[in-house]
């Protein structure tokens, strides 16, 4: 299968990696990292290991491929979107934190798979990516419902040992991935703890407060989404990637941007819809923007 990695930071240049061993992969990223990849190709070390040597480009339109995978961040999908319009793709996986399937489906005229990653990665330098934890991809329709497109993908990452679950409940998935996300990435940010540090204590009931806030919001859309599953879920991320740093810990301690507005702020401003308060995601939220803003990032 022909790829485009459409966003090689730390998970895209991981899992663009692994795929590369087995498919025609192209990763789009920033010019210092693709610069080393195409010059020495891409190593992969951690509890993944190898070398490959995908094709790697900081040009963004004009691609032919199967399937473009989506990793940018967050605040990054619309342009993402712009840009994927301007290649020739047969379908598009996001992979990305916060609700951003609509995004590209509302720019694009193919098909637009959601999912959910919990590999743990870290890019360590240009053309050099950790695998820190070895998780899982689940994929599928975004209305959910079977697919045979979802199919055909799964197998494609399962082709390259890429722990990967083919779902028809996306759209529960997608909410559970949000109450995850808001249960951990603002916590360790703002605390600066790895995911394990969450396991017990008072991180751990801030962490729960989050994901149950989130889940009663996904019940005002419709989503089925109980908040016993919400704090499961928090409790076995945790649990699996207890080591590892959250993208929002590695944006917060490189001085970056970070999601809160893709996470914590989409659970606050859909919750204002409903007339419903979610004080901690709300907290959260400024917590983490007054960073931004004393850092000059937002």
């Amino acid at each position: 299968m022909r790829i485009l990695v459409f966003g090689a930071g730390s998970l895209g240049t991981l899992v663009g990696g692994l795929l590369a061993a087995v498919h025609d992969v192209t990763l789009v990223g920033r010019k210092r990292h693709v610069a080393r990849v195409s010059k020495t190709g891409l190593d992969i070390v951690g509890v993944e290991s190898g070398h490959v040597t995908p094709t790697a480009t900081t040009t963004e339109t004009g691609h032919d491929a199967d399937l473009a995978l989506v990793t940018v961040k967050s605040f990054d999908t619309q342009a993402a979107a712009e840009a994927l319009a301007a290649c020739d793709v047969d379908a598009v996986l996001s992979l990305q934190n916060g609700l951003t399937e609509e995004i590209l489906d509302s720019h694009l005229d193919v098909p637009v798979l959601a999912g959910t990653a919990t590999y743990g990665a870290r890019l360590v330098a240009p053309g050099r990516v950790e695998c820190t934890g070895i998780g899982r991809v689940v994929l599928g329709a975004l209305d959910g419902g079977t697919s045979p497109l979802a199919e055909r993908t799964g197998k494609a990452f399962r082709d390259a040992d890429i722990n990967t679950l083919v779902a028809s409940n996306m759209p529960r998935r997608r909410w559970e991935k949000l109450a995850v996300n808001a249960g951990i990435n603002a916590v360790t940010a703002l605390a600066r703890v790895e995911n394990g540090a969450l396991a017990s204590d008072e991180a751990h009931d801030v962490a729960h407060r989050a994901a149950r806030e989130t889940a009663r919001v996904a019940r005002l859309e419709g989503v089925n989404l109980p908040n016993r599953v919400a704090r499961e879920a928090i409790d076995r991320v945790v649990a699996q990637t207890a080591a590892n740093r959250s993208s929002m810990l590695q944006d917060v301690e490189a001085g970056k941007r970070t999601e809160v507005d893709a996470i914590h702020g989409a659970v606050v401003e859909t919750a204002a819809k409903h007339g419903h308060e979610v004080p901690t995601n709300r907290t959260l939220a400024a917590l983490l923007r007054a960073w931004e803003r004393g850092e000059g990032v937002r």
